[in-house]
Order: C-alpha cells, then structure tokens, then sequence
C-alpha cells in the first residue's frame, strides 16, 4: 500500500530536523531567491510579508485542480496569503499582494489539514508555499501524530532556491510548479525577478529528482511525482514551446503537463501592454501543439466543474 514520504521521515525523526533547519533560515531568510535576509523570527518581514507565523486566506476542497488531484473527492487546497513572485496580473491579487487572511498557529495549521483529509479529500495542496516552509514543517509533525495519511501537494509558482527544495525531500510527494516564462525580460515586467527562468529550471529538476514522473494509482489518483503548469500567455509572452523543449529534453518526456488557457488581465495587468488582453483560442491551439511537437504528451484534459448549491 502507499504511504506519503513524510511518514517514514518522521519515524526517522528527520521532520523535526528538517523543522528546525528551516526555523534557523527565518532568523535571516534566505527560503527563496529574493534573499531578503529578515529576521522573521523577530517580526521583519520582506517581499512576501510574512514573519514567524503563516497566514491563511481559505481552504477546501478543490475540484477545478487537475484530474489526478481532484479525483472523486476533491484535492484539500490550503491557500497561503502572501507570495513570494507577485506577478503583476495576479489572478488572486487580494490574496498574493494585499494580504487577505488570517494569521495562524502550526496547531491551528495541522488542524486544517486533519479536517480537509476527513472530508475525504485526496491530498494536502499546499498553494504558494515557498516563503512558509518552515510554518508546513512544523505544523505537519503535528498532524502526522494526529494521523494524517495523504500525500502532500508543494503548489509553487516555481520560484523556489534548491536549497530549500533539498529541506523537503522526503517531505513532499507531489510537486506542482509553475513554469510561467521563459525570457529573463518578460519575468523582470511581470514579476520584479529576472531571475526567474533560471531558477524555475532549477527547482524542476530538483523536484523531478527528488520525485519522479507522476504516479497515479488504479482511479487516476495522483500518488507521487512531478506535475508542471503553464498558462498561456497573450502574444506568446509565456516561451511556451522554449518551455516545453526544456522539460522534454531535461526532465522527462513522461512529465505530466497541464497547459491552462485561464489568463486574463487582473490586478495591475491593464498597465502593461504585454499582459493587458487574453489569449485568443488561436494562442492555446498553438501552445498545445507547440508541446506536442517537442515531444509533451501527457497532458491534462480540460474538462468542466459543476458546482452543487
């Protein structure tokens, strides 16, 4: 039978060591490339405003996530305030830049993940986590002796250092990054980081190293492995097939892709002319075909979601 990764890492009582070790970053944070450099531990914060203690805007359970992770039952989607990209046209913008949600306890966190698996959802998506490592840390040792058995989703916007990826492994069992650009000058506009290419390339080969290609059990469940999204931007600002060739020639053609036709202009998109209007139908077919072209095959489905009232 499965088991999460973090369950024999616990038993080792390497999930406290990996804790602490992400607690002692705090005190100058280093978690992400922004590098801050904040003692968070003594209430600074930096990019991602967010010091010893996580916030919480709402969490559920998902069902407009992939088809592995929203299965019958939904995939329990904890959604971080804060972030630590801040794109421009954020789709959550009053989540990401203006901080809706609530400061929590690690007890109050590991609750949320206690309640979201009684209610039968698949897994623990964990979204934006990079700047709260060490709050999942902690808070996870206390729902793993409180009995949490499902596996755990690392939603990132795949700006994440190795070095803080390195902390998880054997923590988290699926990863779904982002790969959002791939030209050094479309990140700089849309995000302040020009480094992002760079370091999404990085953290997607850690990740894939650490995990694999995705796994999925008998009902098409997600159990394990590397899962990448990428939203198709207008004009081609996104790189896709640049993207694409990457995964295909330096992680695995087997990388189980999602290519998301959900952009629109949101948050301060309008005052750039490169992310001010939609992708047209014409822009997706060509992202599909793009990635099928330089040998991404598995893909993700769309499909519709229904809401019962």
């Amino acid at each position: 039978m499965f088991q999460p990764a973090y369950i024999e890492t616990y038993k080792k009582g390497l999930l406290k060591k990996k804790a602490e070790q992400a607690r002692r970053i705090l005190g100058s944070c280093v978690l992400c490339p922004r590098q801050c450099k904040v003692d968070r531990l003594s209430g600074e914060t930096g990019v991602c405003k967010t010091g010893a203690r996580a916030m919480v805007s709402s969490y559920n359970a998902h069902f407009g996530e992939e088809a592995p992770l929203v299965g019958r039952n939904g995939s329990g989607t904890i959604f971080f305030t804060h972030c630590n990209l801040l794109c421009v046209f954020c789709q959550n913008y009053d989540i990401s830049h203006e901080g809706c949600g609530e400061e929590i306890s690690d007890g109050q966190l590991a609750g949320i993940m206690l309640a979201l698996q009684k209610s039968g959802c698949h897994n623990i998506n964990f979204v934006t986590p990079s700047h709260v490592v060490f709050q999942i840390l902690s808070a996870l040792e206390i729902a793993v002796e409180k009995g949490l058995r499902i596996p755990l989703v690392y939603n990132t916007g795949g700006y994440d250092r190795v070095e803080t990826l390195k902390i998880l492994d054997g923590v988290i069992d699926i990863y779904m990054p982002d790969f959002k650009f791939w030209d050094p000058d479309i990140a700089d506009k849309a995000c302040d980081a020009r480094d992002y290419p760079e370091f999404a390339r990085n953290a997607l080969a850690e990740m894939f190293r650490q995990t694999g290609d995705l796994v999925v059990d008998e009902d098409g469940i997600a159990l394990r492995g590397l899962l990448v999204r990428h939203l198709v931007m207008p004009h081609g600002h996104a790189g896709t097939r640049e993207i694409m060739r990457f995964i295909a020639d330096k992680i695995s053609k087997n990388t189980y892709v999602n290519i998301m036709f959900q952009y629109r202009p949101c948050g301060k998109a309008y005052q750039y002319k490169e992310f001010s209007s939609s992708p047209s139908n014409k822009d997706f077919d060509e992202a599909v075909k793009a990635a099928k072209e330089e040998g991404i095959t598995r893909l993700d489905k769309p499909r519709r979601v229904f809401m019962v009232l």
